[in-house]
């Protein structure tokens, strides 16, 4: 897929319709700088606001990733599978999110913890709250390190992995 060829069709369609880049943004919910970074091809649409792009322009999903257009209409099949796939992906999003939630206040006790142990000065050596500071600082380092994974996107190619054996152990 070529991300300039797509927002080059974005563009085009569009200018048919006579529209602003912010009064085709209004009409998705989405902001004026997310359109033109479509039309550059700085960005792609996000995969739930394709069904909403190919209906505004009466195009098919796969003509908007082709970047062209072709003689059939948007087929009913790969509009369901698209809007299945939104579905599933904000499902996805939103545990992630809880998680990640989770996890942030996890790390802001721990970081309470740590400070408030600092400050009193009670992290005596061999003390209870030496032990409790080490481990509110130890696990405020190891939460930044599952975020910034997870940011990277490295947990999600370990998670492909796992289910690739998983699937070929059951194969």
């Amino acid at each position: 897929m070529e991300q300039q060829k797509v927002g080059s069709f974005l563009k085009e369609l569009r200018k048919e319709q006579n529209l602003t880049q912010e009064q085709f943004a209004e009409q998705l919910g989405v902001s004026g700088r997310s359109v033109s970074r479509w039309e550059t091809g700085i960005n792609m649409p996000d995969i739930s606001l394709l069904v909403e792009i190919a209906e505004f322009y009466d195009v098919s999903i796969s003509e908007i990733i082709d970047g062209e257009r072709k003689s059939e209409k948007m087929n009913e099949e790969v509009k369901e599978t698209a809007l299945k796939l939104s579905d599933y992906t904000e499902t996805i999003n939103k545990t992630i999110r809880k998680r990640l939630f989770f996890l942030t206040i996890i790390a802001f006790i721990g970081m309470i913890a740590f400070v408030t142990i600092e400050a009193l000065g009670l992290d005596t050596p061999n003390s209870i709250y030496e032990n409790i500071a080490g481990c509110g600082l130890g696990l405020n380092f190891g939460i930044l390190i599952v975020i910034a994974m997870y940011l990277s996107g490295i947990l999600t190619k370990i998670k492909e992995r796992r289910m690739t054996r998983k699937n070929a152990r059951n194969m």
